[in-house]
């Protein structure tokens, strides 16, 4: 494997790391403020949350098309970290199988 696709391979990686750690992070707010631990009408947890809805809403929109409606619950962030788990072991094979 050349030396370019394997820092492609690990960037990524890197990037899907990322998108991991911030669809945790809007579900563990989303639970905060629906429980009522944080309150969205203070100013920083309101742009935090802004923030996190704006950078996972595009991620979330497509998925949410084909899942039935549940009621109060969403399965979107479920789908989207089993996607980025197989795109994750699919990008680790790839590079394992080719050292």
């Amino acid at each position: 494997m050349s030396p370019l696709i394997a820092t492609l391979l690990q960037v990524f990686v890197a990037i899907l790391g990322i998108v991991w750690f911030v669809v945790i992070a809007h579900v563990v707010v989303s639970w905060l403020v629906n429980f009522q631990v944080l309150n969205l009408r203070q100013p920083l947890v309101a742009q935090i949350w802004y923030l996190l809805n704006r950078l996972v809403e595009p991620i979330y929109r497509p998925i949410r098309r084909y899942l039935p409606d549940l009621g109060g619950i969403d399965l979107a962030p479920l789908v989207v970290l089993l996607i980025l788990f197989f795109l994750r072991q699919l990008a680790a094979n790839y590079y394992y199988a080719y050292l």
